[in-house]
């Protein structure tokens, strides 16, 4: 047990780690390759905050643990919005741009309800025995392309309407690209196999306490996995950038939803087990919640932040409850 805790730890170390050298690697390389810096931002950096997500839900599902696999999106997204979003807000309150209001809130909403959705295979309560299958994750992958077009366009109308900020940056000294592409390698591999040893580990650690693999998903696989978006929320909340932390989660959930379930789905079908249609109820209603609380004024206040917290704390309770 006490290796596995250890092994669990590094193994989240070498994934945190991992993405951040694969992410730093890939966007010296776009750059290198003249794309723009607003484009980097909404695929690549976004990618890599999820990155984590994605290779232990697909290792996940290749081992034979789906619900491990399901329960890290699905508590990964539950803990971006009330935790990382409600924290943020009691720091210092957010505001929050329309756009992100009307447009990719909306996405991430729909996102859940559509993978509520597909999730049901017969008219039952119950998700367990039903399979989130190929076709399933096709959907999932289309709508993410779609919310990917959106994006872009929009992305590519404010970059014609401002004026190039980098214009200068031609003038800087190139980045090496066996350097970068050195980076991407060491951070994809490091992601492989932290990811490996982390899923390993934890599965382990479940069968050891007897607990589901969906519920240790849904708590230490998904805070784990979360940490990326973590940091990045609080390191721009000390720097009176709090706006990025809404920019952050919302961008995180579409990708986990939609991409990796959608990706990993198509690879390997996923039978559910573990994971409740309450878990799932959750994660929708928290980003509807949040959506709400941002619609009013623009802005989630000190007391909706710490609103969002006790809702994260009720949620992780209940789960320990019926442990």
């Amino acid at each position: 047990m006490a290796i596995n805790c250890i092994l669990i730890v590094v193994g989240v170390a070498l994934v945190l780690y991992g993405a951040d050298r694969l992410t730093a690697g890939a966007s010296a390389i776009a750059r290198r390759m003249n794309i723009p810096e607003i484009i980097i931002g909404l695929t690549i950096v976004a990618a890599g905050t999820s990155a984590p997500e994605f290779f232990v839900s697909f290792m996940s599902a290749l081992k034979g643990t789906p619900d491990m696999a399901v329960g890290n999106v699905v508590g990964s997204n539950i803990f971006n919005v009330l935790l990382i979003v409600g924290v943020t807000a009691m720091v210092t309150p957010i505001a929050v741009s329309r756009s992100t209001v009307k447009k990719d809130m909306r996405w991430a909403i729909l996102a859940s309800v559509v993978f509520l959705v597909l999730c049901f295979d017969r008219l039952s309560p119950s998700l367990k025995g039903n399979e989130i299958s190929r076709l399933d994750g096709l959907t999932l992958l289309v709508m993410f392309a779609l919310f990917m077009r959106t994006t872009l366009k929009a992305a590519r109308k404010g970059m014609n309407a401002t004026p190039d900020s980098d214009a200068d940056a031609t003038v800087q000294k190139p980045e090496s690209m066996v350097k970068n592409t050195a980076y991407f390698a060491a951070g994809l591999a490091m992601l492989i196999f932290g990811s490996n040893m982390f899923v390993d580990s934890a599965s382990s650690v479940a069968t050891t306490l007897g607990v589901s693999q969906g519920v240790i998903g849904l708590t230490i696989v998904a805070g784990g996995t979360s940490l990326p978006e973590l940091a990045t929320s609080v390191v721009a909340a000390k720097k009176g950038n709090s706006a990025i932390a809404i920019g952050n989660v919302i961008g995180s959930n579409v990708f986990n939803t939609l991409a990796i379930l959608g990706t990993t789905a198509v690879i390997c079908p996923m039978e559910i087990n573990g994971i409740t249609t309450t878990d799932i109820v959750v994660m929708g209603l928290s980003m509807f919640v949040l959506w709400l609380f941002s619609y009013t004024k623009f802005m989630v206040e000190r007391w909706e932040g710490a609103l969002l917290t006790a809702a994260f704390i009720a949620y992780l309770s209940m789960l320990l409850m019926n442990i």
